[in-house]
């Protein structure tokens, strides 16, 4: 075993080497992707050449909605461990991660949030990364409590609970705080973390449903793709929409070879609405979803970098969770 451990801390060390063994495994999956449904793509590429503008239109607001409203998110978490920002930085940094994810690794999501908030005076990393963890488990958390509440309205669905909730269970322990404390703790050692407090109790409950009404706004862009591609969802199925949204999202962290899940995301996404959806108009909706994605995500990244140019402010950081010590005096110096 320690031979074992030492051979793969070694192949990890070797940047180019990971980074080639994603690619691979990358490209044998969107191939193995493509061969399974190239029959549906026949179908699939007429509906994309004649997709409805408008619906793709109403798709792309509900979509920069949906992004602008999650950002609010994050700024709570920062404000409870006393880091106050302007919305227009946290918009840039909240972007640019979400498009570090296009780079294999995994790791330059959280990175491009640190490395964002060090331009204006915040480096307070350990914090900064554990505010990434909990946004990323209560978002999710509250993902499959919206996917499951939507399997009610929808007829037919076939979804791998199992699994589903044994992760919810996980990510719930995970969340707990004294789990939290010790876990984050432990994790962000390296980075300078010594004893990081979880939220409170009543901050995490209210982010929680917070998040659950987040992921129906993603669902209302989902249902505007599948209309623009000829599908005809039921306005009831905007729920369940959302929470394959939220499914595919977790799928994209969780596979860490695929940059941003390209492949993986899409391909479970596509299996759920496959309850709501034809297969081609399905195919033809997620293939628009990755676009949309794209687009939105580098548009409202610029947008916060415009608004940060045009109005540059100094960050405000009240330093609450950590006090700052007391300058030292000169022997007989008093400190009145």
């Amino acid at each position: 075993m320690a031979r074992l451990r030492s051979g793969l801390a070694r192949v990890l060390a070797n940047r180019r080497l990971v980074v080639t063994l994603e690619l691979t495994a990358l490209a044998i999956l969107l191939a193995a992707l493509g061969w399974a449904l190239r029959d549906v793509w026949v179908d699939a590429a007429p509906r994309l050449q004649h997709a409805d503008v408008t619906d793709l239109g109403f798709a792309l607001v509900a979509l920069a909605v949906y992004y602008l409203v999650f950002v609010l998110g994050w700024l709570r978490i920062l404000a409870a461990y006393g880091i106050r920002i302007p919305y227009r930085v946290a918009l840039q940094a909240e972007m640019l991660s979400m498009l570090a994810k296009y780079v294999p690794g995994g790791v330059w999501t959280p990175a491009a949030r640190v490395v964002a908030l060090r331009r204006h005076g915040i480096k307070e990393t350990p914090v900064v990364l554990a505010s990434v963890l909990l946004e990323a488990g209560l978002s999710a958390l509250a993902g499959v409590g919206v996917f499951v509440a939507g399997l009610a309205l929808v007829d037919g669905a076939d979804a791998p609970l199992l699994p589903i909730a044994a992760f919810a269970a996980l990510v719930a322990v995970l969340l707990y705080p004294p789990v939290f404390r010790a876990v984050a703790s432990r994790l962000l050692r390296p980075f300078g973390a010594h004893d990081l407090k979880p939220l409170p109790g009543r901050v995490a409950l209210s982010l929680l449903g917070f998040y659950a009404c987040t992921w129906p706004i993603g669902g209302l862009a989902l249902f505007f793709l599948l209309r623009s591609v000829g599908g005809d969802p039921a306005v009831s199925s905007i729920p369940y929409l959302g929470g394959a949204s939220a499914i595919g999202a977790i799928v994209s962290v969780l596979v860490i070879f695929a940059p941003s899940g390209l492949g993986v995301r899409e391909a479970s996404v596509y299996g759920l609405l496959l309850a709501v959806a034809p297969a081609d108009v399905a195919l033809g909706a997620i293939v628009l979803n990755r676009l949309a994605i794209t687009i939105v995500e580098a548009t409202l990244l610029l947008v916060g970098v415009l608004l940060i140019r045009a109005r540059p402010q100094p960050t405000e950081y009240d330093g609450q969770d950590e006090p700052r010590a007391e300058p030292q005096l000169a022997p007989g110096e008093s400190r009145a």
